[in-house]
């Protein structure tokens, strides 16, 4: 397996969008399956706004085919411009292949070069292989979002961790 970690460009989006859907569909992810639109354009839209130099979107490429995503936007302002959230997203066919790690090695160097010293990201908290994972990668509970989503009907709690470098 040849695994190549680099930032997504235009000619991505559509592959960017069916793993997208994928990840919808697992019910882990903030969008509902079925609701992200078929549409190109919001991706090239995300991923010219994810180009800006406070923000980036990495894609890891497994033989020709999109298998994960990790973005990462800054605050813009001054008080903030040291934190970036991010979101990570693996193909379920790609998962425990260090994929993962390997998208976060491409982060943690990049925001070395963009003054970034805090990381936050939310995870469902039922997502136990994700919440693991995000230990694993030096991360720390925060805290607990309360009935912060809704899936399926029911309220689900998100756990909020972050990483200091």
């Amino acid at each position: 397996m040849q695994l190549k970690i680099r930032y997504v460009t235009e000619e991505d989006a559509p592959a960017l969008l069916k793993l997208f859907k994928e990840l919808d569909a697992s019910e882990m992810m903030l969008y509902n399956p079925g609701e992200r639109r078929d549409s190109i354009e919001p991706i090239k839209s995300m991923i010219h706004h994810l180009s800006k130099p406070q923000s980036a979107l990495f894609v890891a490429e497994v033989e020709q085919q999109l298998a994960g995503y990790l973005t990462v936007q800054a605050g813009g302002l001054e008080r903030i411009r040291h934190r970036a959230y991010i979101t990570l997203g693996v193909s379920a066919s790609f998962r425990g292949i260090g994929i993962a790690s390997a998208l976060f090695d491409s982060l943690f160097t990049w925001a070395a070069n963009h003054q970034i010293s805090r990381l936050e990201l939310t995870v469902i908290k039922h997502n136990k292989p994700a919440f693991d994972l995000y230990r694993k990668m030096g991360f720390v509970l925060e805290g607990e979002k309360v009935h912060s989503l809704i899936i399926n009907g029911e309220p689900v709690n998100e756990y909020y961790l972050y990483k200091l470098l």
